[in-house]
């Protein structure tokens, strides 16, 4: 494990002697609490913002901006909240390239044959002596192991390549993506990175994390600038945050940390990262006190609403009759994500979102206050015949 003062010195020498006048730092947003980048883009904005102008943008993807409070507690009082800059991935990105269709119909097996725009934020276009990745590696629905080439092209990227990448994941399947390296997606990412991001002066710095409590546990730290760091941080994390367990679960409780979790869109890891070792009829309970809408925008929100986690083949048949759903398809895959498709049953327990609005959307619903009570002291793993996660978002649970 890495220490405190490991980690600075670390982090102080990937930059130490280098002549920079001007950085960005682009770490994740919140929704990350517990990947130590919080920490990390603290001790690299503390240590260059005396001898050079430092600007941070979060890598919001498709999530909300984040407040003065989560600014204030992620980056430890060190990143003023004036210096963050708000990536908006519908409106900020310029086109730099297109992965062509039969690169994509190549590695999909054919699932999918149209070309992918390749968008990033503008700002990524200015004279940045060195532009500074911070992220997790991971298990991921989308992409399979998250970050590396990622935070770039989802974090601070557009809708057609977030539309494009997260249907094309739902397409293939997240059974044959989670927890793996190569998947159809990563493949994309990588033609990008390596056709189009080259003459960006990139440094990636990515962790690999698990908790004990609030207490972030950071377990590895690979900083470069080639895939070769991104390898070697999937293969630890393939030891520390895939949990193989014996027997399929017929009752599993997962908790969502209202701090991190407060939409469906996010809270759904629950299920993304328990599917595989839910057993048939099984029962998935969602602790979910801060949950308090669907989407983390308006106009997704509005989408999960109307259409609803309704499976995997009645959403491909409404994206074929829905010009809406097929021009928001990172909604479409969500919604796909978010199903079981009538293989186990998912409760959503809320106080802040109604039993009629949860129902609607397709889950089942009950009151957080008397969830919270039958389920309170248990820990991770087996309690009697329900097995309970306090954090879905450090782990991929699988038979």
């Amino acid at each position: 494990m890495i220490g405190s003062e490991e980690l600075r010195r670390r982090i102080i020498a990937s930059v130490e002697g280098k002549k920079l006048k001007k950085v960005l730092i682009i770490p994740p947003d919140y929704t990350r609490l517990y990947s130590g980048a919080g920490e990390i883009t603290a001790i690299y904005y503390e240590y260059l913002s005396p001898h050079c102008d430092v600007d941070v943008m979060p890598a919001l993807g498709t999530h909300v901006p984040m407040t003065r409070a989560e600014c204030e507690s992620f980056f430890r009082g060190v990143v003023p909240f004036e210096k963050l800059l708000v990536h908006s991935w519908r409106t900020d990105v310029v086109k730099i390239g297109e992965v062509p269709a039969e690169f994509v119909a190549e590695v999909s097996d054919g699932l999918v044959d149209t070309p992918i725009d390749v968008e990033i934020n503008r700002r990524l276009l200015d004279d940045y002596d060195l532009i500074i990745s911070v992220g997790q590696v991971v298990p991921h629905e989308v992409v399979g192991m998250a970050n590396y080439s990622k935070n770039i092209f989802v974090g601070v990227g557009g809708a057609s390549m977030i539309n494009s990448s997260h249907m094309l994941g739902a397409f293939y399947g997240m059974e044959r993506i989670m927890g793996r390296d190569h998947s159809p997606v990563r493949k994309v990412f990588d033609y990008a990175q390596e056709h189009f991001l080259t003459s960006l002066p990139l440094l990636y710095v990515l962790t690999v994390t698990t908790n004990s409590g609030d207490e972030t546990l950071i377990h590895g730290l690979y900083i470069g600038n080639t895939r070769h760091e991104f390898e070697q941080a999937v293969s630890l994390s393939q030891e520390k945050n895939l949990i193989r367990l014996p027997s399929p679960l017929k009752r599993c409780v997962v908790m969502l940390d209202p701090r991190e979790f407060k939409s469906t869109w996010l809270g759904n890891k629950a299920i993304y990262r328990t599917r595989m070792a839910m057993a048939d009829g099984g029962d998935l309970i969602i602790l979910a006190p801060g949950v308090e809408r669907f989407g983390e925008d308006a106009e997704n929100d509005r989408l999960i609403r109307k259409y609803g986690y309704v499976g995997r083949e009645r959403i491909l048949e409404l994206v074929r009759q829905s010009d809406e759903l097929r021009g928001n398809l990172s909604v479409a895959a969500h919604l796909i994500h978010g199903s079981s498709d009538g293989r186990f049953n998912i409760t959503y327990c809320t106080s802040l979102l109604s039993g009629d609005e949860v129902r609607s959307v397709g889950f089942g619903y009950r009151p957080y206050t008397d969830a919270s009570a039958e389920f309170a002291g248990m820990t991770d793993g087996m309690n009697g015949d329900t097995f309970y996660i306090s954090n879905p978002a450090l782990g991929l649970w699988t038979v």
